[in-house]
This record gives structure tokens, sequence and C-alpha cells, in this order.
């Protein structure tokens, strides 16, 4: 597959407009969240959003596969699997800030080949698919030039991602860069693509995090893969690095690999 049909990236927005009403509609409201077994947070919100794009889905293409965070993964061995986050980033989410996002992500034969980052309280969104060039609010856009590692603005969520081994191989890749930053969620990843950051580089993730990441990242001229360099899918091991070219992704993995 060249290019990923037309009507399945539109219908990849459909879902994210469908969630950002849910969204939009309890963010910032005085409900309480819930707890999950992984001593995450979830939201009505979470719940709701994910079961009407699980709804949405089953009506318009009910072969296909789905597997999103709140309700698991569903005959993900079909051709085409839909890979959804209703909203990544709760804890932003439910602290009011408004840099939480929706993730809608399409596998074909295992491949990533739409993604939506989709971020509501803003009304910003990236799209991208196999076979175009990534958009943000309909437009499209570049990741930069830069190839220095000393002249990296790097980003990761936040500290306590990384434990252990992985700790020290992220240490080496992010204490030599110009700029570290935290807290930026599935947006940077966006800002990434659009230009504005060299690299992100995380780990801990669930496919539902970063499968919608990767047509968004390539798209724009960028590279994303797991830190071995491997292409991320269902069953990647949960690290992303995701760089702005070939030359910079080459010199991270090798810091990485330390």
């Amino acid at each position: 597959m060249d290019i990923c049909p037309k009507e399945l990236v539109d219908f990849a927005e459909q879902l994210a407009d469908a969630a950002g009403s849910i969204t939009r509609a309890h963010f910032r409201s005085t409900a309480e969240a819930q707890t999950k077994n992984d001593q995450t947070p979830v939201s009505i919100a979470d719940q709701m959003a994910e079961l009407e794009i699980r709804n949405l889905i089953e009506a318009r293409y009910p072969d296909h596969g789905i597997c999103g965070e709140e309700y698991g993964a569903s005959r993900t061995n079909e051709e085409y699997v839909w890979v959804i986050d209703p909203i990544d980033g709760t804890k932003s989410f439910l602290s009011g800030k408004p840099i939480f996002g929706t993730l809608i992500g399409l596998l074909h034969e295992g491949r990533a080949v739409a993604g939506v980052i989709d971020m509501p309280a803003l009304h910003e969104r990236w799209v991208g698919s196999l076979g175009r060039k990534t958009t943000f609010q309909g437009m499209t856009v570049k990741t930069r030039s830069c190839i220095s590692i000393s002249d990296v603005w790097m980003t990761a969520t936040a500290p306590d991602m990384f434990q252990g081994a992985e700790l020290c191989r992220f240490n080496q890749l992010k204490n030599p860069v110009k700029y570290m930053l935290w807290g930026s969620d599935c947006m940077a990843y966006g800002l990434l693509a659009s230009g504005f950051m060299d690299i992100v580089c995380e780990a801990s993730m669930s496919p539902y995090d970063y499968i919608a990441l990767v047509p968004v990242i390539e798209g724009a001229g960028g590279i994303i893969t797991d830190w071995q360099g491997n292409m991320l899918n269902l069953d990647s091991d949960g690290t992303v690095l995701a760089c702005g070219n070939e030359n910079l992704h080459g010199s991270a993995l090798e810091l990485l690999s330390f």
C-alpha cells in the first residue's frame, strides 16, 4: 500500500471530532477521577470518548480491529486496526491544563498508515497519513534541519517514565542537548512535526500512546522508532525516539546505545 485511502483519513478526523465534543464538555469540571490498577487516573471523559470512538468504528467498519487504552483490544489480527487514546495526558486534563490530546491511529497489516493528534481544548490538529505530507490546521508542515546534538531542543513527558538502565541511556542523550523541556504530552510530537522541537525521547509507552504519532512525524520529514531503531508497532518495547531528520536520529541512537 503506497498511500492510505483518503476515506480512512477523513474517518480518523471524524473520530477525533466526536471525541473532542465529549472531552471539551467535561474539561475543567468538578468530576472526580478514578485510579486504575496501574495507579494512573481515568476520568468519565476518557471512558465516554473511547466508547463513542469504538461505536463509530464498529458501525462503519465492523471488520476492523480496535486497540484502546480504556477498553482493551479486539480483532488485532485484522488487516486494519484502529489504535486510540481518548485522552493522552489525563493528568493534564484533570488538572485543567489544555495540552491533553486525543490520538487516533490506524494500522494496515501492522504498519501505521494514518494518525491524528487532536488538541480539543486548543482546537488544534495534526494529521498524517502514508503517501501524504503532514498537515497542521490544514496546512502542510515540515520538521526543521537541526543535525547537531549540541543545538537540539528536546522534550519528554516526565522524568519518572525512565527507570533503571533506560534512565542511564536517556541521560546519555539528554546531557549534551542544548535545552531539555518536560511536560508536553502528545503535543510534543506535533510541535516536532511543525519544526519547533528536534527530539522527543520517551519510554514506558503503550501502542495507543505512539501509533498515531508515526504518520504525523514521518509525513513531516522526521523519523520515529524505538530506541533500537525498529519500526513502532503493537509489539514494540515502549521506548520511542522521534527526530526531525535522519542524521539527528542516527546520532541519537548512538547515544542511547551506550
